[in-house]
């Protein structure tokens, strides 16, 4: 059975619920405030394994973080790839208001400490058919493209948080590229969403690209298609957007995986998307693979097909 291998991150996530997002020179009350595993990695980890996938976890954690994998285990989630290391574990503090809008700002700790001995055995270990994801949370991120990619490997990567380090990734080495509108113009170097998106779907040609548009759905640009496909949001009320994407990339992944065509895959991953919104915390928000397809059952989105040029 193919697996999804996650070069991913795991965070200890302090999560204040705020009446509006602090702004600069700002003090504010929160007015709850709870603690929950999280990070991009260990989120995509748990929702791909949900949702049916065969996970394995590649990353570190400091001697604070043994509930992380603890929850990662718990999840069905291979997590022997996971080094403890004198570092603190990343944390995250993340503002959540009334209308579910967030705010984050990370502390890499391990996260961005992993040794190059794991992550090479880690591309060794894959076999054909297996799936490389990859976030912009952890270190080496441009050296496990290129590693990845002479080895053959199938790689996603999800260029989440942005910083300036994406500009000079080799992204051509992906088959898949997951962004948000943020995301997707800092890497075009763009001012608007749709010539970041034309720019991408060019410089990338080789490569899917899957563009999150959160309440506004997605566009999907396949390589070798002229066309690109347009999915609207499923209507919800949203709750905190914390692990939204992160459901989405976890049961992409897992559709891809059993070789779901790419329409089909982006309707179900909108789906848990869509549902993690509608639940408080990260990791605790995650939707059942019951649930999904029962969303998916009583959705009326369908797919269009737009051309961009």
């Amino acid at each position: 059975m193919s697996r999804l291998v996650n070069f991913g991150s795991l965070c200890i996530d302090w999560v204040y619920q705020v009446p509006n997002l602090v702004a600069a020179g700002e003090t504010i009350s929160s007015v709850g405030r709870a603690v929950h595993p999280g990070g991009k990695g260990l989120n995509q980890s748990i929702a791909a394994a949900m949702a049916g996938a065969e996970v394995l976890h590649f990353g570190a954690v400091g001697d604070d973080g043994a509930a992380l994998i603890e929850t990662l285990n718990s999840a069905g989630v291979d997590t022997r790839g996971i080094l403890q290391l004198e570092d603190a574990s990343g944390h995250a503090v993340i503002q959540v208001d009334t209308n579910g809008r967030n705010a984050i700002v990370i502390y890499p700790g391990a996260n961005r400490s992993i040794p190059q001995s794991q992550w090479l055995f880690m591309l060794d270990s894959m076999v054909a058919g297996d799936w490389l994801l990859v976030q912009n949370e952890t270190n080496d991120v441009a050296e496990v493209l290129t590693q990845g990619r002479q080895r053959g490997i199938k790689i996603a990567v999800n260029l989440a948080p942005a910083d300036e380090r994406i500009i000079e990734y080799p992204i051509e080495n992906a088959a898949l590229l997951i962004v948000n509108e943020i995301e997707a113009m800092a890497l075009a170097q763009r001012s608007d969403v749709h010539s970041a998106f034309a720019e991408l779907r060019q410089r990338y040609a080789a490569t899917d690209i899957v563009l999150t548009l959160g309440g506004d759905g997605l566009w999907c640009a396949q390589a070798g298609q002229a066309t690109a496909i347009i999915l609207d949001s499923h209507k919800v009320d949203a709750v905190d957007e914390t692990a939204a994407g992160d459901a989405f990339i976890g049961y992409l992944m897992a559709a891809l995986l059993a070789d779901m065509a790419m329409p089909e895959a982006l309707l179900q991953a909108s789906a848990a998307g869509a549902l993690a919104v509608t639940r408080a915390g990260a990791a605790s928000s995650l939707p059942t693979r019951d649930d999904v397809d029962a969303m998916c059952r009583q959705s009326a989105l369908s797919l269009r097909q737009l051309d961009f040029e």
